[in-house]
């Protein structure tokens, strides 16, 4: 099993680096935080990407798409995060359009995968309800009736969702919250009627909403795949390995640059990389970073190969990288000294990215429990 990206995906992830740096520095980021951007992310950029073809990336070619794996993707996610680009890449393609590649029918596939792969459409998981992740604490409600379904209840952290022009709804249609049984999806307008969408700010700068839905009406044809199948770990699971690579792109770029203040500062006319109790922090965070990478490519690796043991692979990736990231965005701050804190200096944007996506999609606890559940513990 390749521990390393292979030639193409090689070539992939340096035209990500060009772009990102070109068209996306954590500047642009700042600029949109600062002009309190209605939407969040800039919309050319997205154009461009999508002209690249990343937002058909994941998808067979039957449906739009480029089928370049979701390690192609992860390693231009890993490049995205060295400078926080803000875009619906995560949201609209590695999480809706993984629950539409593994959920939906032939038609669905045919319709919503090539135009989000376009860029016409743009998708969001309505999927939790806490303030933990659990795909199973499910208490919205899609009750059957005459020709369809009336949807009713509330989600929070949902991405993107104010740009959104469709929704993907965890519903149940039966059972109880906390069942791993009875939970269906459901395709909705975001425009529909009785959908309420509230943009909510959080730390990290990244678009996310709460929504309530009463007495939504849809249609049979809204069902995404079959009634109470509405299983989300695969598609998951590829959402998952995405962010943490775009977390561990971040985590790099982190220690990157403190490495390289350290090189740069004096204190008491020394330059402080010079002193051993400083180095002794920077070799712990190297070792960790290694053993990130290493576990972020097995988890990709197996996932591709469709190894049985992928699911635990990466929910021991995402836990480790998390971790990691809070040692690494905490020492970034304090090796920087006082201006480390400050808005000033970039620095403290990639501690913010971290805190929230550490939470996003499960965080370490979450998926140490998930490995050991899944390894028989």
């Amino acid at each position: 099993m390749s521990l390393a990206f292979n030639e193409e995906q090689r070539s992939l992830k340096d035209t990500a680096r060009d772009f990102v740096q070109a068209n996306s520095p954590v500047e642009s980021l700042r600029k949109l935080r600062d002009n309190q951007d209605s939407v969040g992310f800039s919309r050319d950029v997205w154009g461009q990407m999508v002209e690249l073809g990343w937002g058909g990336i994941i998808f067979p070619e039957a449906y739009g798409g480029f089928d370049f794996g979701v390690k192609g993707l992860a390693a231009c996610m890993e490049e995205f995060g060295r400078t926080l680009l803000p875009s619906p890449l995560l949201s609209s393609v590695a999480l809706s359009g993984s629950v539409i590649l593994q959920a939906g029918n032939e038609t669905q596939k045919q319709e919503l995968l090539s135009s989000i792969a376009s860029g016409e459409l743009l998708v969001s998981l309505a999927l939790e309800e806490g303030v933990r992740h659990n795909p199973v604490a499910i208490s919205t409600t899609a009750v059957r009736n005459e020709g369809g379904y009336t949807i009713s209840g509330s989600k929070t952290l949902v991405m993107d969702a104010h740009v959104a022009d469709q929704l993907i709804v965890v519903a149940r249609t039966a059972g109880q919250s906390g069942d791993h049984d009875g939970i269906s999806l459901f395709l909705v307008d975001a425009a529909a009627k009785g959908v309420m969408i509230s943009k909510t700010h959080l730390a990290d700068s990244r678009n996310y909403a709460r929504i309530t839905f009463d007495k939504v009406a849809v249609s049979d044809s809204a069902l995404l795949g079959e009634a109470g199948q509405g299983s989300l770990d695969k598609a998951l699971d590829v959402a998952r390995i995405c962010l943490a690579a775009e977390l561990f792109g971040g985590v790099q770029e982190s220690f990157e640059r403190t490495v390289e203040y350290l090189k740069e500062r004096k204190q008491f006319g020394v330059l402080i990389g010079t002193f051993q109790g400083l180095q002794h922090r920077c070799a712990h965070m190297y070792t960790e970073i290694q053993l990130c990478k290493s576990l972020m490519m097995d988890a990709l690796s197996a996932l591709e190969a469709g190894k049985e043991k992928a699911p635990g692979l990466i929910s021991a990736a995402k836990a480790k990288i998390s971790e990691t990231a809070e040692l690494v965005t905490n020492e970034a701050v304090q090796l920087h000294g006082g201006i480390g804190v400050t808005d000033e200096l970039e620095i403290g944007f990639f501690l913010k990215r971290a805190r929230v996506a550490q939470l996003l999609l499960g965080d370490a606890h979450f998926h140490y429990d998930r490995y050991a559940r899944l390894e028989g513990f």
